[in-house]
């Protein structure tokens, strides 16, 4: 039997008493923690001091100032408090609730008469031996001994783990393989040696001794608590950890504490405020303690009203400064309303809401793998529409993770002639028609092919269907895709159904490679511990023979090691090691006589590199029988090895034998960009997000990426950063480590200077940062990052190569902390996870790579693409909602805490209050917090579909605009004008007023209720007007509100007096009959609101903010004319623009305001409009139209239609932005001769073609430069109907001079034209012999 004393044996754990249990309960633990969190919440922090301060007040019971309802005030706050309270309560009976039914699973477990019974999971020790059944989850960290299977293996499913579905093969070793009963265990002792809890899932160190041999234990023998058995009837295994000692509780910390920068910002905001109640509360008490000492005349009291025969000391002249330090606190309870205490809590249900709308956007649910968005925090809901660099992995968040086998290199000669997006891509800014043709024959002959095996896009006709058997080097392609059969760690599924075999692999790409094994003639169909077998075509007979394979060895992959290995004997007994890796490391491992074809492979390599293909190098050797024995001893040793450097020893004794290797050649997979990742991208630069990309791929793969996915365009100056110099190159041959750390530094320093220099002394140009991991880790240093981050944010895109997951979390920290604005980072695997939390906002794309990205973000999308909305339209409408709730937060309580003072100091600060303490108390609870939260939860300043036409929009959050101090200070200002409007027009109206038929004027308790009646008014019609977006269920909660305050006003007034006290038949008896109550509140509330409305229409009308400009267009109807909204778009951008043409023919236009460099533009590298291949219709539009059809079939005919379109298109942005350039073309003073000279030079050095020049210098003979932007609109109408397949049929020709011909054109009443460099003379329109058609 199993001894749980000898099973641990390391010393701190010789007693299995002192282990953990079973048992995992959070309660208690949650318990004390719940008690301390709310300790703290009444004692630390805003809004946590205040409430503190309100609580201690309220429990001193102060006789003198009881009288003032001080009980009553802190309603608001008890309201706050408990429901928080009650919120985190349920949340935490729930967490106990699963942490129960959890721990009261069942398992197997032997007992001490040897059989096996069921028994909660919280009462297994450390020693015991279970048996888990098919589909059960393991209850603690196993051991495992044996399975159902004979050669001992099982397959574990993850995903509670790591959230990947693929399975893992897990094996007992084969000491233990032998035990299939429970009766086998009879007699079993055993005793482990193995390392400390953990929280790597991915290691173990460990030895078992059994009958007096050492065996090594690795993570293949590990079972952890939380995966499942699947596809195993059954498996034995010994507790080695339970309870927190698990692998999976080690890793159960809370992620890091987020806080938007909106929250960070409100704490000040409320300190500034606090600053205020106790400068007010100071100034009233100074105040009333002057006006309490002088109270005594004749030894009479001048404020006899007060009644201070109430109270001994509060009105005591001769004790006139304590009643002043009474005075200040009954004066910081009755001007509490100045802090919304109540914010926080209307903020968290509004995120909460927000959040659940996020959830519910059907146009962000990816249908394909049934996938919605998932905001898993709703703290950051606003932080999105306030992102200024998004840092994003591109395999799997760019790409699909979805690997196809597309081409390979054997033997010095290239397979495979499928055309990848990145060829496409740049064949398309090259504008070679070949790509075309190749896409045009894929799309016909393999169009349903394509889908139908997954993992294998590969075509060549050498290779396919057996024919390899005739190539001249068929010994080395059968070679090459028998390495590829049989060296991974793949898992066959045979469908009981089709008999069809699928494979269950580690990675995506391991899955491509056994799938173009198959599809090849190199079917892996089975694996044991000890064998692997494959169906071959036997090139001799041209039949399928079924080979098997004795696994000897695997030598596995690793992020240090970049290769796998594996040693087999094959079935004449040769010994065989088969490797694949990275070129990095596989070319300096290959023997003199396996280099024949090297530099061809290299070659090959570096041209599917530049096609954005993942490489790997494929290499084998013999092996003789004395050296394998040498190395099987040593590894042996290294895996038996319970030391630290156990992984070093194994690493050491797999380099002994991966040595002079035979290249057979390279593989090639495709990893395709995700479904509108360009058209994303683009969308979201130009909404001014910088996005940097963060990849373990080779530079020149993450560089053709880059212009695939438009984060690299045609024209961006490069900026490469590589220690692949010479110079370094000779240091690391040499070996000297110090030297060559010290010349990499130099290096990158030396690099980073140079790049800087470069941006500064160009104002115009756009660049890009490409920099590899190596070059990284210096840049990284912390005397180098600063300079390498100045240099970063002055290019326009990123990309880091190569990088390791602490890389790319170090990146995130630096740009988070260096620029202090708000980060995303965008990841789907478990690399990303450090990056996602390092980040203000982490997003997580459920993909190929399993679900940790997502458990480790705050927001989980299923696509790349679905970012666009999650920003553009979410995150800015959280923004703007949250930023406008909290101003409007402000404003009212400001309002209505400010009417409080001016009453006390209107009163002589006698701490009396103008309302009714119930009124007081109900005022945020009742009548106004509503109609705040549904403009949290509804409002809209333009609808989705504007968010995305206009991305300039989501600027507004990233420059804060919304949330300035400006912004805040100014609705606190409108609060401090409106109650002071309120308070003096009431006081004013009833202060010598009759108001009853008696005479009698108004007593406090009426002009009280008047006062509130007006402000109730007011701050919701405030809300009417600030509100963008109407739904029914902010007319509810608005004018709701209002008619609350007259129900609660009937209700409260109707109770006995010694409750309503003030209020009692108040508004029955006092206002409702009076016509001057009425007249007054229309009057007030019209009066106060005017200031507000006339700010709005001047500045709506004279200042627009950008989403004003954008109401304004959807307000005209005008969303649909591109000319409009263009300048809406300029309008938008606030700035002085320069611009000046480079030699890429290209024009970059720079973004200065305040003489500032604000952003980089590259005009011509656009992406078109959608709008491009509809069809519109072409109309006459006077000499413009002639000129545009002049131009569009002089473009036609020089094949360079797009070119020309894209030069005039930036010729119209820079008149647009340049104040010298727009006045240059619109000036008809300058000489005609010097305009046209002017032009040529200009556009000349611009590198424009020669069709525009000549075009711009006939504008500029005729006095027609000015009309350019119609002239440009005209033509791009001609190339949109051109794409669109219309006939433009030409029929009469006139000849207006100066080289420009124009035919009138038939059907359309348009004109074409051509240019010429020569001036002709007028001519009379002629018909054409033949009709001229163009499509």
């Amino acid at each position: 039997m199993a001894s749980r004393e000898k099973l641990p044996a390391l010393p701190s754990k010789a007693n299995p008493d002192h282990y953990h249990s079973g048992d995992i309960d959070l309660l208690e633990l949650r318990l004390f923690f719940f008690a301390h969190n709310y300790r703290f919440l009444l004692f630390s922090g805003f809004p946590h001091e205040i409430s503190a301060g309100f609580l201690g007040l309220f429990s001193l019971g102060l006789e003198s100032w009881r009288r003032l309802g001080a009980r009553f005030e802190v309603l608001p706050l008890v309201v706050v408090i408990g429901a928080t309270m009650v919120k985190e309560a349920i949340e935490d009976l729930r967490r106990s609730q699963q942490d129960s039914e959890l721990n009261n699973r069942k398992v197997k477990v032997r007992h001490q008469d040897g059989n096996f019974d069921y028994t909660e999971w919280k009462k297994l020790r450390v020693g015991d031996i279970v048996k888990v059944e098919k589909d059960e989850f393991f209850p603690a960290d196993l051991i495992l001994l044996s399975s159902s299977y004979p050669d001992a293996v099982c397959y574990v499913e993850t995903m509670n783990l790591d959230g990947e579905t693929n399975l893992k093969l897990k094996q007992a070793l084969e000491a233990t393989s032998g035990l299939q009963a429970d009766s086998s265990f009879q007699n079993f002792q055993a005793i482990i040696r193995c390392e400390d809890p953990n929280a790597s899932l991915y290691s173990f160190v460990g030895s078992m001794e059994l009958k007096e041999e050492q065996y090594p234990l690795s993570p293949q023998q590990l079972l952890l608590r939380d995966s499942k058995l699947r596809n195993t009837d059954y498996v034995y295994g010994a507790v080695i950890f339970t309870g927190h000692d698990t692998k999976v509780m080690q890793n159960a910390t809370d992620p890091p504490s987020k806080r938007s920068k909106i929250e960070k910002k409100l704490d000040k905001i409320i300190y500034l405020l606090l600053s205020v109640l106790v400068l007010l509360s100071t100034i009233g008490s100074i105040f009333f303690g002057i006006s309490t000492h002088d109270d005594l005349e004749d030894g009479k009291m001048k404020r006899w009203y007060l009644r201070p025969d109430d109270t001994t000391i509060y009105f005591d002249p001769n004790k006139a400064a304590v009643a002043a330090i009474l005075h200040f606190l009954t004066a910081m309870m009755l001007y509490s309303y100045f802090i919304p205490i109540s914010l926080y809590v209307s903020i968290e249900i509004v995120k909460v809401l927000q959040a659940v709308f996020i959830n519910q956007d059907i146009q962000m649910y990816h249908e394909e793998s049934d996938k919605p968005a998932h905001a898993r925090t709703s703290n950051l809901t606003e932080e999105l529409g306030q992102v200024d660099t998004i840092l994003s992995d591109k395999t799997g968040t760019l790409t699909c993770n979805s690997m196809e086998f597309i081409k390979c290199s054997i033997a010095g000669t290239a397979y495979g002639s499928g055309v990848t997006e990145i060829e496409r891509a740049m064949a398309r800014r090259k504008g070679s028609p070949i790509v075309n043709e190749r896409d045009n024959e894929e799309k016909e002959n393999h169009a349903d092919a394509k889908s139908a095996i997954k993992g294998f896009n590969f075509k060549d006709g050498r290779l396919m269907n057996g024919n390899w058997v005739h190539e001249p080097c068929a010994d080395a392609i059968q070679k090459f895709f028998r390495l590829l059969a049989i060296c991974h760690t793949c898992i066959p599924e045979e469908d009981e159904d089709s008999g069809k075999i699928s494979y269950e692999a580690e990675s995506p790409d391991e899955a491509a490679f056994v799938v173009a094994a198959r599809e090849l003639g190199f079917e892996f169909y089975e694996r044991t511990q000890t064998s692997i077998s494959v169906h071959e075509l036997d090139p001799m007979s041209g039949r399928i023979v079924e080979r098997s394979y004795m696994l000897l060895n695997i030598l596995e992959f690793n992020s240090s090691r970049k290769r796998m290995s594996v040693i087999v004997r094959d079935e004449e007994g040769k010994l065989l090691l088969l490797s694949k890796g990275a070129d990095s490391v596989m070319f300096e491992r290959l023997a003199k006589k396996g280099m024949d074809f090297e530099e061809k492979t290299k070659e090959h390599m570096n041209e599917y590199a530049d096609a954005g293909l993942r490489t790997l190098v494929l290499a084998y050797r013999e092996l003789d029988e004395e050296e394998y024995m040498t190395f099987n001893k040593r590894f042996a040793a290294a895996k038996n090895s319970v030391s630290a450097d156990r992984d070093e020893k194994i690493e050491e004794a797999a380099d002994m034998i991966e040595r002079d290797l035979i290249l057979l050649g390279a593989t090639a997979v495709e990893d395709k960009l995700q479904l509108g990742v360009p058209e994303c991208i683009d969308k979201l630069a130009q909404a001014g997000i910088k996005l940097w990309v963060l990849t373990g791929d080779k530079m020149e793969t993450a560089i053709n990426i880059g212009f695939a996915c438009s984060l690299l365009r045609h024209g961006m100056k490069q900026i490469v950063f590589t220690l692949d110099t010479p110079e370094i190159i000779g240091l690391e041959k040499a070996g000297n480590k110090d030297a060559i750390a010290k010349a990499s530094k130099e290096s990158v320093v030396h690099q980073i200077n140079e790049g800087r220099k470069l941006i500064s002394s160009s104002n115009n140009e756009s660049f890009a940062l490409i920099i590899d991991g190596k070059s990284l880790a210096y840049a990284l240093e912390d005397d180098v990052k600063d300079m390498f981050l100045q240099l970063a944010i002055g290019c326009a895109s990123v990309i880091c190569c190569r990088s390791s997951p602490k890389q790319k979390a170090l990146v995130t920290r630096l740009v988070k902390t260096g620029t202090g604005k708000v980060t995303l980072a965008i990841g789907d695997g478990a690399n990303d996870v450090g990056m996602l939390q390092e980040a203000d906002i982490g997003v997580g794309i459920s993909g190929a790579e399993g679900m940790q990205a997502v458990m480790s973000s705050d927001v989980a999308i299923a696509q790349f693409r679905f970012l666009e909305r999650l920003l553009l339209v979410h995150g800015h409408w959280c923004y703007r909602r949250i930023s406008s709730m909290i101003c409007y937060f402000f404003y009212k309580n400001i309002t209505f805490g400010l009417t409080l003072f001016i009453y006390e100091a209107y009163t002589s600060f006698s701490g009396q209050s103008a309302y009714n303490d119930w009124s007081m108390s109900c005022y945020n609870v009742f009548f106004t917090s509503l109609p705040v939260i549904a403009l949290g939860v509804f409002d809209q300043d333009v609808s989705p579909r504007f968010c995305l036409k206009f991305p300039m929009l989501y600027q507004e959050g990233v420059q804060n605009v919304l949330f300035s101090w400006t912004r805040l200070l100014g609705w606190m200002f409108n609060g401090v004008l409106n109650a002071i409007t309120i308070f003096f027009f009431c006081i004013c109206a009833f202060e010598h007023q009759a108001f009853r038929k008696g005479g009698e004027v108004v007593g406090y308790e009426v002009l009280g209720a008047t006062m509130y009646t007006c402000v109730v008014w007011v701050v919701n019609c405030q809300m009417a007007l600030s509100v963008s977006f109407f739904t029914l269920i902010q007319h509810i909660f608005i004018w709701g509100g209002i008619a609350l305050w007259y129900l609660f006003l009937l209700a409260y007034g109707a109770i006995t007096p010694t409750i309503s006290t003030t209020a009692f038949m108040v508004f029955v008896e006092a206002l409702a009959p009076a016509p001057s109550y009425w007249i007054l509140t229309l009057f007030v509330v019209i009066a106060t609101l005017i200031p507000y409305f006339a700010y709005s229409a001047i500045q709506m009308r004279f200042f627009p903010m950008y989403h004003n400009m954008v109401q304004w267009i959807r307000w005209e109807g005008r969303a649909d004319d591109p000319e409009y909204c263009q300048v809406v778009r300029q309008r938008s951008h606030q700035a002085t623009i320069s611009f000046k043409p480079s030699s890429d023919d290209v024009w970059k236009i720079t973004l200065a305001p305040s003489n500032e460099k604000k952003c980089l533009r590259n005009f011509a590298t656009q992406p078109k409009s959608s709008e491009a291949n509809v069809k519109v219709p072409l109309s006459l539009f006077g000499g413009s139209g002639n000129y545009a059809s002049a131009l569009f079939l002089a473009a036609s005919k020089a094949n360079m239609l797009d070119k020309v379109e894209s030069e005039i298109l930036d010729i119209v942005e820079a008149s647009k932005k340049s104040p010298l350039f727009s006045q240059f073309i619109k000036d008809l003073s300058v000489p005609r001769e010097t305009r046209v000279k002017a032009v040529k030079e200009l556009f000349s050095e611009a590198g424009f073609s020669d069709v525009t020049k000549n075009f711009l210098a006939v504008l500029a003979d005729n006095g027609r430069l000015r009309h350019i932007e119609r002239i440009c609109k005209r033509f791009s109408e001609l190339a949109m109907a051109h794409r669109g397949e219309e006939k433009v049929i030409v029929t009469t020709v006139i000849d207006v001079g100066c080289g420009v011909t124009v035919w009138e054109m038939g059907d359309y009443g348009q004109a074409a034209g051509e240019i010429g460099s020569k001036q002709s003379e007028h001519k009379k329109p002629s018909p054409l012999k033949k009709p001229l058609v163009i499509r």
